[in-house]
């Protein structure tokens, strides 16, 4: 463990809210989900957290099942031996799932397993909060006052200092909004959702009230949808990927490659590749709304480059672009493709109207406009579980 303690540079990080919170996340952060603890583990999670941190990324993300608690574990152990400190970084976890699925009570959103799952990811992460702690699914087997409550609790008890959702619907997300109102107590100030350039309507449409009603951001997963944007699965399965290592987990998609709808992504991905490598626009002020957008530099210079980049580069800003997203979740196996990743903060004051609309003709899949179905009052209750 090193004994000087490693100071943070934000570098040419790019800094917003996270939703409509006070607290300033990095628009490109890092996860845990199947590497760190997974895949990786030893010293190379340390040179990948290390590679992250030294590239201006102070924001880390797992969650309690996460290779059945090794993740914590693992992301704890190396924050330690880098000594990194405490008040440099923001720590996100998610509850729900747990690691021992034994007892009735070791799952869900109950008080019990709030509270109980929450102490047992902070002596895996070796920390005494987290900064952010997410609700890694809904529970319609528990009040959401219950829920409400007990986030809440955690927040008074210094365990946490925001909580937050993933993977909710817009109305359950509603819901707890309206439960906190009437509580007088904080709701979720973010929700983690997956968004890629294949995968919109969630994130694009349904939440779209909650935006502009709550101010709410996204903490997106998958914006490379587990890789296929990189180009990677354009002529099949390669060694090391991730649709390798984890061929049981992503048996389904594997199989959608071969399907036509399959084939026409990789199409899809082929063209995006060609406008990535090929595009030319010039470099603009980069600036989106005002409570979303705290930058270190206030903008790219104002000159002409090409766009000359990679298709994950270009998947990535796309997704970081938007004023709802709070932060973009980068996976990896490698410092190398930590660096690679963050290409994207390049690319993003090249992403110019044109270039959009050159992204959106190659999509096909732009959505007409966002759901409206979020109700200010909600009819009735929530499911009784037997």
């Amino acid at each position: 463990m090193s004994t000087e303690e490693l100071k943070y540079d934000p570098k040419n990080m790019v800094f917003r809210r996270l939703g409509n919170s006070g607290l300033r996340v990095p628009l490109f952060s890092l996860g845990g989900w199947l590497t760190l603890g997974g895949t990786v583990t030893g010293d190379p999670v340390k040179d990948i957290i290390k590679t992250a941190f030294d590239a201006g990324i102070n924001m880390f993300d797992t969650a309690e099942t996460y290779a059945d608690g090794q993740s914590e574990l693992e992301m704890g152990r190396v924050l330690r031996e880098l000594n990194i400190r405490r008040s440099d970084l923001i720590i996100t976890t998610k509850i729900f799932f747990g690691t021992d699925k034994s007892g009735p009570n070791s799952t869900g959103l109950s008080r019990k397993h709030l509270i109980e799952g929450t102490r047992a990811s902070l002596a895996r992460l070796g920390l005494s909060y987290v900064d952010v702690l997410f609700a890694h699914r809904p529970d319609p087997t528990v009040p959401i006052e219950e829920t409400v409550r007990a986030f809440n609790w955690l927040i008074d008890q210094g365990l946490t200092f925001y909580w937050a959702t993933s993977e909710w619907s817009a109305r359950d997300i509603e819901e707890a909004h309206q439960v906190a109102g009437r509580l007088g107590m904080v709701g979720p100030v973010a929700e983690q959702c997956q968004h890629h350039m294949f995968w919109r309507e969630r994130p694009e449409a349904e939440y779209a009230p909650l935006y502009a009603r709550y101010g709410m951001g996204t903490t997106t997963w998958s914006s490379l949808a587990s890789g296929l944007l990189t180009g990677k699965y354009n002529d099949g399965i390669p060694e090391g990927s991730r649709f390798n290592q984890h061929s049981e987990f992503f048996k389904k998609t594997v199989q959608e490659l071969e399907s036509p709808e399959g084939k026409e992504k990789i199409r899809k991905v082929r063209e995006l590749t060609k406008l990535a490598n090929e595009g030319a626009s010039p470099l603009v002020p980069y600036s989106l709304a005002p409570r979303q957008v705290l930058t270190n530099s206030a903008c790219a210079p104002l000159t002409t480059a090409e766009l000359q980049t990679t298709p994950a580069a270009l998947a990535l800003a796309w997704v970081a672009a938007s004023p709802n997203t709070s932060t973009v979740i980068l996976g990896a196996s490698s410092p190398e493709q930590v660096l690679e990743n963050l290409k994207a903060l390049e690319v993003l004051p090249r992403l110019t109207p044109e270039i959009l609309e050159k992204v959106e003709a190659i999509l096909g899949n732009k959505l007409a406009g966002p759901q409206t179905f979020v109700r200010t009052a909600l009819e009735g209750g929530r499911k009784a579980f037997y």
